[in-house]
């Protein structure tokens, strides 16, 4: 097994897994920022500076089957009320490989803190960049471990069109030829499938845990 959720990741990437034998892996946190769960076939990796023992007691008496036990929302309530941190959604992770040549949309760079899919990167990752077509948006930078997320809007005006396939494919040309991850919310069908037609591959599920107080309410899902 890998030794940190950055190994882990850039495995995954890969294509190689955790061994499908109902475990769980708990690593440290890659930063202050980030903490959570990660949920692959049959194996679970558990990222947080809290005692790993804790860890291990509290899924054990999750009342559910085992091979859930880090997505039930018991044991998240509880990791929560632990660290103090809060959650939006469960998501699922999807990862694309980089390709090569120009993106497949026409973009333009810009700086807009205020956007709301912009600030909503703007906590949850690091490099943030972000770039227009006519009826969308696409935001890159670097999240969990570093890796890079990408993120897509598509103004509803311009919805059945392939723009947002378009944009998710253009987050694979436009991070220097590393993988590009996206997190979708389970519910949001649509982006699922715009992720998959532009070739990214779900490869689990993931909760982040989140330091950042909330005056109230949840933040957009991602993608």
């Amino acid at each position: 097994m890998a030794d940190t959720l950055r190994d882990i990741l850039d495995a995954a990437a890969r294509g190689v897994f955790p061994p499908a034998d109902g475990g769980t892996t708990i690593v440290p946190q890659p930063s202050p920022r980030d903490a959570g769960v990660l949920a692959f076939t049959a194996h679970s990796v558990v990222f947080t500076d809290e005692d790993p023992g804790w860890v291990r007691r509290t899924l054990a008496v999750t009342d559910c089957d085992r091979l859930a036990a880090t997505m039930n929302a018991r044991f998240l309530t509880a990791l929560m009320d632990r660290t103090g941190r809060t959650s939006d959604t469960v998501d699922v992770l999807l990862t694309g490989a980089a390709l090569p040549g120009e993106p497949p949309v026409a973009l333009v760079e810009i700086d807009d803190p205020g956007h709301p899919r912009v600030a909503s990167a703007l906590r949850r990752r690091d490099d943030v960049r972000v770039w227009a077509a006519d009826g969308g948006v696409l935001v890159l930078g670097r999240g969990v471990a570093g890796r890079w997320e990408t993120a897509v809007e598509v103004d509803e005006g311009a919805r059945h069109r392939g723009l947002g396939r378009r944009l998710a494919a253009a987050g694979r040309r436009l991070a220097g030829g590393a993988p590009v991850w996206a997190q979708v919310s389970a519910g949001n069908a649509r982006s699922l499938r715009a992720f998959q037609a532009a070739g990214y591959r779900p490869v689990g599920s993931e909760v982040l845990l989140s330091a950042r107080a909330r005056s109230g309410g949840c933040s957009r899902t991602h993608s």
